[in-house]
């Protein structure tokens, strides 16, 4: 059972699952419909607040894993209070049902490296044992997910893959950050010259895959090999770098809503501090390493083609 299947990394997820020898049935849900063509699984149509019918599809099914992918990050689709409640909701249903499920082994739950809050920067990077201090709406909205889902594990006796990822990248991943950094000009605090990581979305879909094929047990922060400043990334985009201090910010973040990239606080915060993290059990727990570097999936942002408008008289036949 894949939640979020309609998601970007939820369809994609699903996409390779439908390849993988060991899977049998498939079944997803999400508030909109998968964005990519699916073979074989089977997708149901819900919204986070019927709780009585996501129960009654999950226990229907009866599956022996649960991925959990249906986390709303702010800004990405939705704004940061429909974000928080819609990620609420689904979680309490899908947790709730879970409960009462006898086939069940395993989860897989997607959370995110923002639970470190701002001392997940260079040099001094945690990881997976290190505490959690959220001091963003979404890192918020990670910790308690993380909670539910490991008391529901705890009742049942079952075992749970957390997944911190960094923020995701891809060719159609809704990511705030991206959209900021595909910006003519890109906001950076120029002071201590911050790092940051990411996780490519094929990356972050094959991580999913392998803590499921494993029933992997434990925490494993998932981002890609290697770190780069926002002026960098900015540079290798021919973006202009704008310094940005003090109440500038507000000035900044309220531009470049208007500009089409509104700008949450978690992204704030990565701006202006940074963001990474040690990735220690990802590969012990379940084999997996990131195949792209950091550098390669800003390189990959860039890359991909603006829209072109062509006038009709241009066109060829």
């Amino acid at each position: 059972m894949v939640t979020g299947m309609g998601g970007e990394l939820g369809s994609l997820v699903a996409t390779l699952l439908e390849d993988e020898s060991w899977v049998g049935e498939i079944e997803g849900l999400d508030t909109n419909p998968p964005r990519r063509r699916l073979k074989r699984s089977t997708f149901h149509l819900i919204e986070p607040f019927q709780h009585s019918r996501t129960s009654e599809i999950i226990s229907d099914f009866n599956p022996h894993v649960i991925i959990h992918l249906g986390v709303w990050e702010p800004h990405a689709r939705l704004n940061t209070h429909e974000a928080k409640i819609h990620s609420d909701e689904l979680a309490h249903a899908v947790f709730d049902a879970a409960k009462g499920i006898p086939a069940l082994e395993s989860f897989v739950v997607r959370s995110g490296v923002e639970v470190y809050g701002t001392h997940g920067h260079w040099p001094r990077l945690p990881d997976e044992q290190s505490g959690l201090d959220p001091q963003s709406t979404f890192g918020h909205m990670l910790v308690s997910l993380e909670q539910q889902a490991s008391a529901t594990a705890m009742v049942r006796g079952t075992s749970i893959a957390t997944l911190r990822l960094g923020t995701v990248i891809g060719p159609h991943v809704p990511s705030p950050l991206g959209r900021l950094l595909r910006l003519p000009a890109v906001p950076y605090n120029p002071f201590g010259n911050p790092q940051f990581s990411v996780i490519g979305d094929l990356d972050a879909a094959t991580a999913i895959i392998a803590a499921a094929r494993h029933q992997a047990h434990g925490i494993a922060n998932i981002t890609a090999e290697g770190s780069i400043s926002v002026a960098s990334a900015a540079n290798i985009g021919r973006r202009f770098a704008l310094p940005v201090i003090g109440p500038a910010w507000w000035v900044t973040r309220t531009i470049s809503g208007i500009a089409g990239a509104p700008v949450p606080d978690h992204v704030s915060e990565l701006l202006q501090h940074g963001r990474g993290a040690q990735c220690k059990s990802s590969a012990q727990l379940f084999g997996f390493n990131s195949r792209l570097t950091t550098a390669e999936v800003i390189t990959r942002l860039y890359a991909w083609p603006n829209i072109v408008r062509i006038p009709s008289e241009q066109r060829v036949a």
